[in-house]
């Protein structure tokens, strides 16, 4: 031992020696001494615990040149510590909280390699077994857990302990996102998938061109061949069907009605609707009906771990949005929106009001008669509960109430004394589903859903002169069940199920004086078996996903066979190349006996089927479609033929010749859609173009073929929205080639004391051309509330459109009426996220 002494002291000495040198190194200041510098500097405090920072020194001066956020993150880099302004002359200083875990499918229990965890400054990836650790600011702090094709979930730090570890499980998602070929197809947040359909995500969603909010159904018409022949979300054309021949879906609930104020935005709630599926051909087999195409509105299908919400109010509403966890396994989403004009009436609703009245009797009453008092509101209420039992089962409820109201009253002297009568009209649909999903194993699941819808639309008009009160009526009640399983082996997927539904609807016209009541109602029962199959080979980079579904009408002993195909090829990285097509079938469609019907407003009531003067509606489409994208370039164009067969000339909107026919007939479609889109890195810019050839074919009528009324041949809309983290700006323009109309025979305009039309839909309104703009400045207020600020502009140069024209005879003279579109019409937005 006494050998080893020498060596013993030398290396004592040496260590003496060294610890010496390391603090008294000129290079390196003890950040006591820093942050008292920085301090004075300033004329701000830091806050610490002394035991922190003792014996902590900073090894590379700190540039005097820096601002004081950029010292801050200089020192944050060269100590570990978290640096926190507390407010603008306190800044707090902790320790970093450190949270790990291990990520796993809830299924298979295998470890999920590669998924992201991600706070607001920080991330990390999970390792080959699952396994993630990251520094956090602190306990309180969200933490993001995502991997591709499971869901989405947010947890607190505090809740992702460092001594222990836990093992999370991710839920599949049903829909994986590998299925996006597209994203961001005209702006971020919409997206077009591998069989053809387009998403609309609203929580990624920018901003289009006159919307300051995420109007679901004035979202869709910015798509290429989509359209409203008259600006309302109530008159959605898809090339060139009718609204009727729309599929409407929320949460698999078919909806009969799409709006409030009578079509001029949607009812329903952009909160609560995350996403949204349009399909214009090859659609599923699971869905029937919407013989022109399907708008699928879905809820967030993810559970929230935390309470979030919104408050929103604009020149129209007022929009209250929660998302309620209960619980790890189970959330509540509530929202509820509400017309603002019982408290203000705004130039917004004002336009609303008036455009929705124009040319009705609440506008143009007999002159004899005073309108007055005219009252108008909406609300709509929506709610979806989540609830996971166990790692495989999913339950959802869904409910919605939407409701709008109209009064006015009418006054006028009748034998000397002034009598006043009240008119009104209500439009209100209630709806509820249930749904439950259930993951056997990795490879088979299946799925229960259960609806119930009811519309009613009813009309109470007050004809004081005549001492009459007409009542008219329109309901709907439909049930629907499916039951629906899902297989997946290798590179193919199976799904088949069963699908019964029972529409009834009754139609009712009242007078007290004389007494006259007709009540007539009608019920459809249908049965229907469904499957498809779906390969998809990553090497030949080919899906094909054909199907076939049978139906059985009871009522008519009808069986309609309707196949389905979507075919997506990839030709190389930039080029890709589909092939869709589709049988599809409807029992129930809109009409319109006479345009005074419900007091002029909303005249169309549904009627069902009677596979005689009202047949049951049978389309055959087809289309073929390339994109090619390369260098933030998109080139999207399809090609697509479509016949509908068994629409009826009152389901076709006609309001000068034919208006009054009740005749069945065909149209044929041949069309065209374009897209253009051009990425710069915050700048969204595209070019879309539709053209359509859409042909009437009605035997019994004088002309067999003509074109339709909804024969918009040229359509363009140009729009550019420029995004970062504080501003979103969007411009637009749309035009369309006016819609046919029929015009009476110049210098013998009337026959029989009726309007002598000459060749149908010969001619055509103007064309049409609109300029819209919007803004919103989005702030972050805290860590947990954010603020919105937006304005827009409808019809930005106040362009004055014609959308629709009729003629009336009145004192032997063809008088000629028009209805215009809406004018300048600006909204602002004010909304709080917490």
């Amino acid at each position: 031992m006494n050998n080893n002494k020498p060596y013993f002291f030398l290396i004592l000495i040496w260590s003496f020696c060294f610890d010496i040198q390391a603090q008294t190194d000129p290079k390196k200041v003890p950040l006591k001494t820093v942050l008292e510098q920085i301090a004075n500097s300033y004329s701000i405090q830091f806050n610490y615990n002394s035991s922190l920072i003792k014996n902590v020194y900073i090894s590379s001066p700190i540039p005097n040149k820096l601002s004081l956020d950029n010292k801050l993150k200089k020192l944050e880099a060269q100590t570990g510590f978290i640096f926190t302004r507390l407010d603008p002359q306190i800044v707090g200083i902790s320790s970093p909280v450190i949270i790990c875990g291990y990520l796993k499918d809830s299924t298979t229990k295998a470890p999920l390699v590669g998924a992201t965890i991600k706070t607001n400054n920080n991330y990390t990836v999970t390792d080959n077994h699952g396994f993630f650790e990251l520094k956090t600011r602190s306990s309180s702090e969200k933490v993001n857990i995502r991997f591709i094709g499971y869901q989405t979930i947010d947890k607190l730090a505090s809740e992702l302990s460092s001594k222990n570890c836990e093992t999370i499980y991710l839920n599949e998602h049903q829909e994986l996102i590998s299925n996006i070929t597209i994203n961001g197809y005209l702006v971020k947040g919409i997206d077009k998938t591998i069989d053809g359909n387009t998403v609309i995500d609203f929580s990624k969603f920018t901003l289009l061109p006159g919307l300051i909010e995420s109007d679901v159904l004035q979202t869709v018409q910015a798509l290429p061949g989509i359209q409203s022949v008259d600006e309302t979300v109530s008159n959605i054309t898809i090339r060139g069907g009718s609204h009727d021949q729309n599929l409407i879906l929320w949460d698999g609930i078919k909806m009969y009605q799409t709006g409030h104020f009578f079509g001029l935005i949607s009812s329903f709630n952009p909160k609560i609707t995350q996403t949204t599926h349009v399909i214009n051909n090859g659609s599923d087999a699971s869905y029937s009906n919407g013989v022109s195409g399907t708008i699928h509105m879905k809820t967030n299908t993810a559970l929230q771990t935390d309470f979030t919400g919104s408050f929103s109010l604009n020149f129209i509403n007022a929009n209250i949005f929660a998302d309620i966890p209960l619980g790890k396994k189970s959330s509540l989403q509530v929202a509820a929106r509400r017309s603002i004009d019982d408290w203000i009436k705004t130039p917004t609703y004002h336009n609303y009001f008036k455009r929705v009245t124009q040319s009705t009797e609440i506008e143009n009453n007999d002159k004899n008669v005073t309108n007055s008092n005219q009252e108008f509101n909406f609300y709509d209420t929506s709610l979806r509960w989540l609830y996971t039992p166990t790692n495989k089962d999913i339950i959802r409820v869904n409910f919605i109430l939407i409701d709008n109201y109209l009064t006015f009253d009418e006054t006028a002297v009748v034998n000397s004394s002034t009598e006043t009568k009240q008119s009104s009209l209500s439009q209100q649909s209630i709806a509820g589903g249930i749904h439950y999903h259930r993951k056997w194993n990795p490879k088979f699941s299946t799925t229960l859903q259960i609806y119930e819808t009811d519309y009613n639309l009813q009309a109470i008009n007050a004809n004081i002169l005549d001492n009459q009160r007409f009542l008219q009526e329109n309901i709907v009640s439909e049930t629907g069940v499916k039951l629906e399983g899902s297989y997946i082996k290798n590179s193919w997927k199976y799904n088949g199920g069963y699908d019964f539904v029972e529409t009834q609807i009754t139609n009712r016209n009242d007078v007290d004086n004389p007494r006259f009541i007709r009540l007539y109602s009608n019920v459809i029962r249908e049965h229907a078996v469904f499957g498809q199959t779906q390969y998809q080979n990553s090497n030949s980079k080919i899906t094909i996903k054909p199907g076939l579904r049978v139906n059985y009408i009871e009522k008519f002993n009808q069986v309609l066979i309707e196949p389905r195909l979507s075919i997506h090829k990839k030709i190389s990285n930039a080029l890709s190349i589909e092939v869709l097509g589709e049988f599809k079938h409807q029992n129930v469609s809109q009409v319109i006996n006479f345009q005074n019907d419900f007091l002029g407003i909303e005249k169309r009531r549904w009627q069902l089927s009677d596979n005689d003067s009202i047949p049951v509606l049978k389309s055959k489409q087809a289309s073929v479609g390339f994109t090619y994208k390369k260098k933030q370039w998109l080139i999207d164009a399809t090609g697509y033929y479509k016949n509908v067969d068994g629409i009826t000339t009152q389901s076709q909107s006609f309001t000068t010749k034919y208006e009054f026919h009740k005749n069945k007939g065909s149209y044929d479609a041949f069309g065209i859609d374009f897209l253009l889109r051009k990425n710069f890195k915050n700048l969204n810019t595209w070019l879309s173009y539709s053209f359509i050839q859409n042909t009437y074919s009605f035997d019994d009528l004088i002309e067999h073929q003509f074109p339709s009324n909804f024969d918009i041949t040229h359509a363009i809309t140009m729009g550019s929205t420029y995004s970062n983290k504080l501003f979103n700006i969007s411009l637009g323009l749309n035009y369309t080639s006016g819609k046919p109309t029929s015009q009476p025979v110049s210098g013998n305009e009337i026959v029989d004391n009726k309007i002598n039309y000459g060749i149908a839909n010969n001619s055509r309104l103007d064309n049409y051309l609109r300029a819209d703009a919007s803004a919103l400045y989005k702030k972050q207020l805290t860590d947990d509330m954010s603020v919105n600020i937006g304005v827009s502009v409808w019809n930005l140069f106040n362009t004055k459109n014609t959308i629709n024209n009729y003629y009336r005879v009145e004192n032997n003279n063809a008088n000629k009426y028009s209805r215009y579109s809406l004018g300048s019409t600006p909204n602002f937005l004010l909304k709080l996220n917490f």
